[in-house]
């Protein structure tokens, strides 16, 4: 994985979801923030996180 693609955990700790304000763990296989509580799974595309709602991917 080349460096711009790399997502800072560090940055974990300053995000939560926005639909719940939940705490979020990263899926680094996935290349996902997912929130549990919301039941959704926001990417990181070029190690930037997208987070809206709208862009997230419904788990089951």
């Amino acid at each position: 994985m080349s460096s711009e693609n790399t997502f800072d955990r560090r940055m974990l700790e300053a995000l939560v979801c926005p639909e719940t304000r939940a705490q979020l763990t990263f899926d680094k296989g996935a290349q996902e923030l997912i929130s549990k509580a919301a039941h959704l799974a926001y990417p990181i595309r070029n190690g930037i996180p997208i987070m809206l709602v709208d862009e997230a991917r419904k788990l089951d």
